[in-house]
């Protein structure tokens, strides 16, 4: 590298690297890889904001109305959402999660059975069927065991969302092929979904891409014990640099001071889970300050809002914004960490020019 980094470089370069020109909605995805999904609506998915930044013409609700001709699949990878199809296909077939008892393995036959009898099903259709009844989910409370077998299922590989009713998961058969056996071609693999990791979120702190791989031990269950010598491969094959205390990891073939980094005068709203905000750590070392995602918190401890967005300007987060629709208009509070900013005629322009933008893309 021609230049050893600074913070400054590296944080102009996060911005730049994923805030691309916009393109196709399937080139966009491509060069994601991965995208992150959250059902809240506040004003839209997590998803549908995301891709609107990345995506020309962008309309919430693009993706999933688009999704069965597109090559993307929803699934687990270090979150849940949607991934390019040969990305996909390196975390399957998934062997070694939660093991079935005797009774769940003799439904999840039958389900299976019915699946590929129909063709494509929605969890409705299966409750009358079979009649499952209630279980308790992951976060405590009850949920219907149709849809908690399905999830399972799902999560396996022996099941596939081909598309989505009313925001409700519809789902296919599906069989993926074969574990590789030989070492190397598992190491290879592990290794794609590294990379796949650390090009969707670099530059990224030490303990974050430790972090990072750990996670991967979600969307590859079957290759856990495999993950701590694929963080050393990583270390060792990633462009990296000690500053003030902290190393940082990159892609071996991207430079974090090419002057094509330079920040563009440009407001943009931010989804709390975009690539750009996604890692917290990072974000107080870049920017200086905590952000938090507050909707699942009780409304008198927040202090930002149920869903606040971030709120970028040319290269610094500088607050964030709260907005709602309301009688078909939008409605728009901000909160300023740096408020000098805020002052200034070029800014107040640039935060019209996005809201502007947010509400085409809402369909105001």
């Amino acid at each position: 590298m021609p230049n050893s980094p600074t913070l400054e470089d590296l944080r102009r370069y996060a911005v730049a690297r994923t805030l691309f020109k916009p393109t196709t909605l399937r080139r966009a995805i491509d060069k994601l890889g991965f995208v992150q999904a959250d059902p809240i609506r506040a004003p839209a998915r997590a998803q549908d904001l995301t891709l609107r930044h990345r995506v020309k013409d962008y309309v919430a609700g693009d993706l999933e109305r688009r999704y069965a001709k597109l090559d993307v699949h929803e699934d687990f990878f270090i979150n849940y959402g949607f991934l390019s199809g040969i990305n996909w296909a390196l975390m399957h077939p998934r062997t070694n999660p939660a093991p079935w008892n005797d009774a769940t393995r003799r439904r999840a036959r039958a389900l299976l059975a019915f699946v590929r009898e129909r063709g494509a099903v929605h969890p409705r259709e299966v409750d009358a069927h079979f009649a499952h009844g209630s279980t308790t989910n992951a976060w405590g409370g009850s949920s219907s065991a149709t849809t908690h077998l399905l999830d399972a299922m799902h999560y396996r590989g022996l099941l596939r969302v081909i598309r989505r009713d009313s925001g409700i998961r519809v789902y296919a058969v599906h069989e993926h092929a074969k574990r590789p056996r030989h070492i190397a071609a598992r190491r290879t693999q592990v290794d794609a979904l590294v990379d796949l990791a650390v090009r969707k979120y670099a530059p990224l702190p030490s303990a974050t891409l430790s972090n990072l791989v750990g996670r991967l031990r979600y969307a590859v269950p079957q290759h856990r014990g495999e993950l701590g010598d694929a963080l050393a491969r990583a270390k060792a094959r990633l462009a990296h640099a000690r500053i003030d205390g902290c190393d940082w990891y990159w892609p071996a073939d991207e430079n974090p001071c090419a002057q094509a980094n330079a920040p563009a005068e440009a407001v943009r709203l931010l989804a709390p889970f975009d690539p750009v905000v996604w890692d917290r750590r990072r974000f107080e070392l870049f920017w200086g300050w905590a952000y938090r995602f507050e909707a699942y918190t009780p409304e008198p401890k927040r202090k930002l809002g149920y869903y606040a967005l971030p709120l970028l300007w040319c290269d610094r987060v500088i607050g964030w914004g709260n907005v709602t629709v309301e009688r078909g208009r939008l409605r728009a509070t901000f909160g300023h960490v740096e408020l000098g900013a805020a002052h200034g005629p070029i800014y107040r322009r640039e935060r019209e020019a996005e809201l502007q933008r947010l509400a085409a893309f809402l369909g105001l």
